[in-house]
């Protein structure tokens, strides 16, 4: 099996999503960064991958995908089994939904508030850590009496949402609250192949 070439930035939470999943399916992979604070995925060539200029991207052998959630369908119907990403119509939209949920109530909670405290983004901080706490009570909710999002195994769907979730302390949003949440992310990070994403350098953030 040829490396998997992935375009990543260390401190994003959408690019880690993609390098834990290709990890826990024991894709091999080849890790190409892009330095986003020196704008490098605004260059032609990065451009020429995703007009959207954004991390991640995945070429798999002359296959590129753009877009985290997209890339973990991708792999998991490639390199996966039907636990990663379920074939029945109930399960393919349980996995839809926490994607949805990835891309909307996570993307504009704990990430937008990390955000605003490793990148110096202009979001409102007190309404984006509110959100991620509104959100977090509805997981931890979810989450009890289950040991992942859609229940006994893990899938992409908790690929998804694991890396902003578990770095929201880094955006002022405690997770201290929610204990079902904090044993969901200890199960993903006991799974093999599990790999951490970097945490925000002291000093870095603003």
């Amino acid at each position: 099996m040829s490396a998997v070439k992935l375009y990543t930035f260390p401190l994003s939470g959408h690019a880690h999503r993609v390098r834990l999943a290709l990890s826990l399916l024991n894709v091999p992979t080849e890790l190409v960064e892009v330095d986003l604070r020196k704008g490098a995925q605004k260059q032609a060539d990065f451009l020429a991958l995703n007009p959207f200029g954004q991390v991640p991207v995945i070429d798999d052998g002359g296959t590129v995908v753009a877009d985290s959630n997209a890339i973990l369908v991708y792999l998991a119907r490639k390199y996966g089994n039907s636990d990663w990403l379920p074939s029945d119509a109930a399960g393919e939209a349980a996995v839809q939904r926490w994607l949805s949920v990835a891309a909307g109530l996570v993307a504009f909670g704990p990430a937008a508030a990390r955000l605003v405290t490793v990148f110096g983004a202009g979001f409102n901080a007190t309404e984006v850590i509110n959100r991620a706490h509104g959100l977090l009570k509805v997981m931890d909710a979810e989450l009890n009496g289950r040991d992942f999002l859609l229940g006994a195994k893990p899938s992409i769907a908790d690929i998804a949402n694991y890396s902003y979730i578990a770095h929201a302390p880094e955006g002022n949003v405690s997770l201290d609250a929610y204990p079902h949440v904090r044993a969901w992310l200890a199960r993903i990070e006991a799974l093999p192949g599990f790999v951490g994403m970097q945490k925000t350098p002291v000093g870095l953030a603003a």
